[in-house]
């Protein structure tokens, strides 16, 4: 089934139900989203997009990317959305890359790319983009497998790869969250201040479905009083968000002593959740926090923890269960590689029916990344006998010294318990004895005091985990989806003494 039919179906269900906002500014209700969808996709086809053609969306998060993401697949394409935040370049080898026939983009970006790439780009707004509405065109039947998103990722260690998402991921993915964590309904509002690119344009899909309200920030990206201010005015208000993300809103609601008026779910995802921030910013917003799991290569979809498990304070084993990333979704199975016993620690393997095909044009990552119908996640971590999963580090980021494990994210959950850490980063430093010792990045509130972190660290944890240094520094350096980019820390290490 083409995902775009569950637009056809939201419309026909109440097509005056308000679906996007600009703002707090209806600007399409379901009945004209569908009619905007259908008239944009028919300018598609005009234009020789068939089925399995690849369209790029360069956007910023504004009410017509997802006017062009379902016209595309109504269309029976391909959509390669890309980050609104790279440069032309970068968009550009996006598009030769994966071999894209058109790109709709918003008008800041559409000039850069143009300059860039061969292929046309139409602006929105423009008289091209106005032109491109022509006779509605009926969803093109698309089968599950048939692809429906190629999704690039992050791209941290060198050039990003495309993931093909197919429709039955994106449906499998959207109801298994219905099932696992909770039902999307018509009266919620899911707000988009991260990029649609990447996780909250996944998102879209369930929303529409449930025939929900979309609602686009003015400013075009996340400010945290804006934010708070349109889940105040919407009420029932869905977000995804990377950890930073939560972390930037809590600081905010607590510097401006406000609560989460209006807000039903914030699912984070994306990156490591550090226990002392999802502790602050549960006591701030209150039970409204999910946290899910997943990878571009199985999108959304390898474990959750629901609402009621990340606020749960009488479980025995909470604050265990609370630095976890949850227990694998329903359509799903995962396992730890080779572990025969609870607690053990190695590679993180999933299988079922949102991951993966496999790398656009790639068969080499392909075959490393999937092994006998198993996706090889890169995570280590390690499974409860409760089926908890703890995420303990990229395989890469792994330090070995002296022979000895040494995971980065328990020395840095460990440093961010201190009152003057406000970010930590923690990598290996090549050391001609031990292979490897123990570093640490710190953004701290003060004047860096290593004599107290020390102290704090041999309080906590083992005395060879300990940080051999610490550098201050004014920020972490991040992608654009608030990851830290320790690619960049090891290059700033190799340049101190």
């Amino acid at each position: 089934m083409n995902i775009a039919e569950w637009l056809t179906r939201a419309a026909a269900g109440d097509p005056r139900r308000g679906a996007l906002y600009d703002g707090t500014t209806c600007v399409s209700d379901y009945g004209s989203f569908e009619r905007a969808v259908a008239l944009l996709a028919g300018g598609l086809s005009a234009r020789g997009v068939g089925p399995g053609d690849r369209v790029a969306i360069f956007m910023k998060n504004m009410p017509q990317y997802l006017v062009a993401l379902f016209a595309i697949w109504r269309a029976g394409a391909v959509a390669v959305p890309i980050n609104a935040k790279l440069h032309a370049r970068e968009a550009a080898w996006i598009v030769g890359n994966s071999g894209t026939c058109l790109a709709l983009a918003s008008p800041p970006l559409a000039g850069p790319l143009s300059e860039v790439t061969e292929i046309p780009v139409v602006a929105t707004g423009s008289q091209e983009w106005d032109a491109l509405s022509a006779v509605p065109l009926p969803t093109v039947s698309r089968a599950p497998d048939d692809l429906a998103w190629l999704f690039y990722t992050s791209g941290t260690t060198g050039r990003p790869k495309g993931v093909m998402i197919t429709h039955r991921m994106l449906a499998t993915m959207s109801l298994t969250y219905q099932a696992d964590l909770e039902r999307v309904e018509p009266e919620d509002a899911t707000i988009y201040a991260a990029p649609l690119s990447h996780g909250a344009g996944l998102y879209s899909v369930m929303h529409v479905r449930a025939g929900a309200r979309h609602v686009f920030p003015v400013s075009g990206s996340f400010d945290p009083g804006e934010t708070l201010d349109l889940a105040a005015h919407f009420g029932r208000a869905h977000m995804f968000m990377a950890p930073t993300m939560v972390q930037r809103l809590t600081r905010h609601a607590r510097d401006a002593n406000r609560g989460g008026e209006g807000l039903r779910t914030i699912v984070y995802a994306g990156g490591p959740m550090y226990l002392s921030d999802i502790l602050e910013a549960t006591d701030t917003f209150g039970p409204v926090f999910a946290q899910i799991y997943g990878q571009g290569e199985c999108p959304m979809g390898i474990t959750a923890l629901t609402k009621a498990e990340v606020g749960d304070r009488r479980h025995p084993n909470w604050r265990a269960r609370l630095g976890s990333v949850g227990r694998a979704q329903s359509a799903v199975e995962v396992r730890i590689d080779g572990a025969g016993s609870p607690g053990e620690i190695s590679e993180i393997l999933v299988r079922g029916d949102v991951v993966m095909p496999g790398y656009w044009r790639n068969p080499e990552a392909t075959v490393k990344t999937l092994r006998d119908g198993w996706l090889c996640t890169g995570d280590l971590g390690s499974m409860d006998a409760d089926g908890y999963v703890t995420l303990k580090d990229r395989s890469k980021d792994l330090i070995i010294s002296g022979g000895t494990n040494i995971y980065p994210r328990e020395v840095e959950e460990t440093l961010l318990e201190h009152e003057d850490v406000l970010e930590v980063a923690v990598l290996g430093r090549p050391h001609p004895e031990w292979g490897e010792d123990v570093v640490a990045f710190v953004v701290s509130r003060s004047v860096l005091d290593v004599a107290a972190l020390d102290a704090h660290c041999l309080d906590r944890i083992a005395r060879f985990k300990r940080p051999k240094a610490y550098f201050p520094v004014e920020e972490l350096p991040k992608n654009n989806y608030g990851k830290v980019l320790k690619t960049s820390l090891r290059d700033m290490l190799a340049t101190l003494p």
